[in-house]
Order: C-alpha cells, then structure tokens, then sequence
C-alpha cells in the first residue's frame, strides 16, 4: 500500500471511529477578534469570529460531537463563549459550558480551548460571549440543531430563515463596564440600534415615509452591510422562521405586517400551536414560528421588532419580508407594525401564559424535595449600586467552581450557603430597604437528582421607583415553567401551580411585582449558573451559582483548570 493510500485508509478509519462513538464529529476552528464593521451605517468595533460578524452559524444532527478550537486573539483580554441552551448533559461535559469562573479559566490571549460536546436535541439555539460584558460587545452567532435524517418535525414547513435579534451602543462595552462600577452609578442608557442578524441602520429609517420621525429616508443599495435582511418568500407556502434574541438589555416585541405567526418551539421544546399577530422575546430566549405566505404577492411586507419594558429611545428595527413574484427593492407601502405601548404588562403577559407544553412533553415531578425563594433587589453595597438575590450580590471567585469543588479546594469560594428564602415581611411595593447587602460568592449545593422547586420573587429597584422585567436563564438544564402570579409569593399560591401542561424552557421571566416558580431535576452533575440575562444586570450581581453532583464529573480537561488555585495545584502536583 503507498503512503498516499495508507493516509487516505487512516482519514477514513478514523471518521469511522468518531461516528461509532456517538455521532458525526463536527469540527470549527473560531478566532475570537475584534473587527471594525458599520453595522447601523456607522462604524463601531465589534466583536467577531473568523473575520465575521455575527459569527459562523453552527448547524449539527442530534447525537452529532461539536469540536470547537476556540483561540482568543484578543490580545489585551481573556474570553469565553457559552453554547445556550445546550446541556452538556448526555455524556457529561459541564467544563464546556463555557462560563469562566464557574465552568473553566478563562482564556488567554493568544490561547486555545477546545469545546467538545454532543448535542442531544433539535432546536433553535445560539452561543455567545460569557466573560465580562462581550456579549455587548456582540460576540454571538446562532446554533442549530436538527432532527436526526429520516425524521421529522411535528409540523410541515417549506423553507427556513433564521434570525438573530440584538442591540447595539456607541459606546465601547468596556465603558459600560466601568460606567456600572463606578460611585455614583453610570448606566449605560438604551441601546441605539436593534439589530436583525447583525443588520441595523441609525443615521437613517427604512420607513421615514410612514412613521413620525426627523431622521431621512435611508437610500440603500442592498450591498451594504447596514442593509436590511431581506426574507424571500414564494406566495401560499409555510416557512418556519427561527428567531433567537442575545441583546444585552432590551425585550423585544416582533411582528409582521399582515401576517399571524404560529408558534411551535420554544427554547429548543416543542410547544401546544398558538397563533399570534406579535410576540414578545425577552433576551436568552429562542422560538420557531410558522408564517403562512397567505397576502398579497404584488405587496412587500415589513417585519419589524420594536423594545418592549423599558421607556423606548431606541427605534424599531426593520428588516423586508418579500413576496419574489416581485423586487426585493419594492418597498412596503403601509406603515411597518405597531410596537404594543412599552408598558403594556397585560400584552406581555398575556402572549407569556400562552405557552403551554405539548402534549408528550415530560411533565414535571409530583412532589419536589426543597424550595428556594430568590429575591430580586437593587441595592447600595459601599455605596455601589448591586442588584441582589436575598441581600447577596453575586461577584465570581478566580478559580472556577467546578475544578475547586471537584478537588475540595475550601478557601476558593464562600463556604458558607447563600439564603434560601427572605424576611417575609419585606415589602415588595416599598423602595428597598436592604442594609444588611453584601457582596457574596456562595454556591447552593444540590443532591444529585434532586427535585427544586424556585420562587423568583420581583420588587421595587431602588432607581426610578419601578420594577423591570427579568429574563432568567438556567445553564445545564431546562425547567418546567409551573405559574406566574402577582404581589407577594403566598404559600397558598402552589394551588395555582399547571402540573399537567407546563412547558419545559431554559429562560423565563418575571413581570414587575410578581413571581414566577420554577421546577428542576438536579441531575445534570457540575456547577451552573443562574441569572438575569440582562447583561448589565450580572454584571452588577444578579445571578446564582447551582452546584450538583460534581463528585460523578469526570476528568476534567486541564486547559479548564489552569488559573486561580486550581492553577497553583497543577503547578504543584504537576498533574491533578
């Protein structure tokens, strides 16, 4: 056999291994870097991966292996990305979670890491930036993973879009980062641009014809890199749209003139169909609706996300549904959809109960083995404005967690367990008072399979008098979304509780001065973080760090381990 031969057998024999290990191997080679793009007609730095912005989508079959060599060129700053969404959990890989300080060091300048996992079912997903503020930095791309061949979705579409929703500042995330740990507190504003897969336009409206506004027409060509995205439809199809949303701050309302959308997946599960005119999407969240090209084929159409839950100084973001009986370049000739008033609840809510788990769906244990009350408060520690989770602003050690529980390494974090419930007298209607706040890193510490229930408790921030959606993302796992009530949880309120239709989802939210309960199995063995998806809202410490099982976590990659005192033991044992 020639050496030519012999190489080519070696390519192929081991391909045939990595499949009968599992699935398809995958393999991506991603350079994180920072870039110069116009992504709103202006340009800005922007985060990017392999010179593009968003980054590369990641398409895979359930049961494949994702193989990420992911080296920071940076330069000046380490870095992380976070596969949302994706549970690390059929072979066990929670040090490629990717959230440093909990799941893995992270990595340096000039360093790879390698991500290997399998992802084990079908949805719409995404990853993004998971170290200080780079997903502001909008370093993010969509991940998609499909049915296995030969099997199909619970619904029939004809062609596919997908879309990446985000926000965009002028402002450079590392001046947001200082803004917010400053005394007195600098907040970062609203975003000024949304983004529809990394399109968006500032100096300029899609639709100044229709709309009250003082900016012009924008004059585009269509090969710009601020050009609407363009959704090329044939008449009297289905197409299955695929929307996931990574902004840093804003909820978003989405719509399409004319159109209903039918929901059908949310958060990678398969939901009960729901037809709606518009449909809220809080960061960290993702769906898969079904539009019917049912209108008018000599018309184009807009489609449109406008900010939902704050006071909105950020215009809608546009982006052109087209019939192709005629021009991409033909604009619409109405008035894109009405954004619902910033402060309509009852929308929101309303949309939000809608979701309901479809019939098949795993339903949630009987009876669970503890409950945790997490209460969401802005506070002043030393004078800096935290958010707090019962009195405690989440502030990560240097060493991650999974290396120093895994190796009983006491002195790496707080010892000593966060809260589980708060006062019961505390007013929720009241401008907070918490004095006793601090800042804090302890970890509830979780039986492996154990079942959990959470209360997310919402109440009044100490700026502006009022209190804020909250979209809360569970790494490692999905929960059974169980109620959402008004005021003050009550014990009594477990009688509200939907046992037989409740949906299984990774983000939820909770409304202004009301509570959401969550239910969960600890069974996915490592350290997951739990926190609002707000970006700036974790960065000034609201979030949680769940701990389970990590004595059953296999050997973990040295490349996770080699910062803080997980480091130090490497360097002195020379192994671990």
């Amino acid at each position: 056999m020639s050496l030519k031969a012999l190489f080519v057998w070696c390519i192929i024999w081991l391909g045939l291994v990595e499949l009968s290990l599992g699935g398809r191997v995958r393999h991506y080679k991603f350079d994180v870097e920072y870039m110069i793009r116009k992504p709103d007609c202006l340009e800005h730095v922007v985060m990017g991966i392999n010179g593009q912005f968003p980054g590369p989508t990641i398409r895979a079959e359930v049961g494949d292996i994702l193989d990420i060599a992911l080296t920071n060129k940076l330069f000046s700053e380490g870095t992380v990305v976070h596969w949302h969404g994706i549970r690390q959990a059929l072979v066990g890989t929670p040090w490629a979670d990717g959230t440093a300080s909990i799941s893995q060091c992270a990595i340096n300048p000039g360093e790879t890491y390698h991500y290997r996992f399998t992802v084990d079912r079908p949805g719409t997903y995404f990853y993004h930036g998971h170290y200080g503020m780079q997903r502001a930095a909008e370093l993010y791309g969509s991940l998609i993973v499909d049915l296995p061949k030969g099997q199909n979705e619970p619904f029939h579409y004809d062609g596919e879009f997908n879309l990446l929703l985000s926000d965009l500042w002028h402002t450079s995330s590392h001046e947001q980062e200082v803004g917010l740990s400053t005394k007195p507190l600098k907040w970062i504003g609203e975003p000024q641009t949304p983004l529809i897969n990394g399109r968006g336009q500032f100096n300029c409206s899609l639709a100044s014809k229709f709309i009250n506004t003082t900016l012009p027409q924008c004059h585009l060509k269509g090969d710009e890199e601020c050009a609407p995205q363009i959704l090329d439809v044939e008449p009297n199809k289905t197409y299955r749209i695929r929307i996931a949303s990574t902004t840093s701050l804003a909820a978003l309302n989405l719509a399409i003139s004319n159109h209903k959308l039918v929901v059908v997946e949310v958060d990678g599960n398969y939901v009960t169909p729901f037809a709606v005119d518009d449909m809220d999407i809080y960061s960290g969240e993702s769906y898969s609706v079904l539009l019917h090209t049912n209108q008018n084929p000599n018309k184009n159409y807009w489609l449109s996300i406008g900010v939902r839950g704050r006071k909105p100084k950020t215009p809608q973001g546009l982006a052109i549904l087209n019939y192709k009986t005629i021009s991409a370049l033909i604009f619409p000739t109405s008035p894109p959809p009405i954004t619902p008033l910033w402060n309509d609840f009852e929308h929101s809510k309303a949309f939000t109960k809608k979701i309901i788990a479809k019939m098949g769906t795993p339903q949630p244990p009987e009876h669970s083995d503890r409950t945790i009350l997490l209460l969401n408060t802005q506070n002043r520690v030393d004078g800096f404005t935290k958010w707090s989770i019962n009195n405690v602003s989440l502030t990560l050690p240097p060493t991650p967690y999974l290396g120093s529980i895994k190796f009983k390494i006491n002195n790496a974090f707080d010892q000593t367990p966060p809260p589980v419930t708060f006062q019961q007298d505390y007013h929720i209607f009241n401008p907070p008072v918490n004095p006793n706040a601090t800042i804090g890193n302890g970890v509830y510490m979780f039986n492996l399979n154990e079942v959990v229930d959470v209360i997310l408790q919402n109440a009044n921030q100490l700026i502006g008098n009022g209190s804020e959606i909250h979209p809360w993302h569970l790494h490692g796992h999905d929960f059974w979304v169980l109620g959402y009530g008004e005021g003050k949880f009550k014990s009594g309120d477990v009688k509200k509780f939907n046992f037989t239709q409740a949906p299984l989802r990774n983000t939820a939210v909770i409304f202004p001065y009301g509570w959401t309960a969550l239910r969960f199995k600890a069974d996915n063995p490592g350290v997951w973080a739990f926190h609002c998806h707000i970006e700036p809202h974790l960065h000034m410490g609201m979030g949680v760090v769940f701990a389970e099982g990590v004595h059953k976590v296999g050997k973990i990659p040295r490349e996770a381990l080699t910062c803080g005192l997980t480091g130090k033991k490497l360097i002195e044992n020379g192994r671990y």
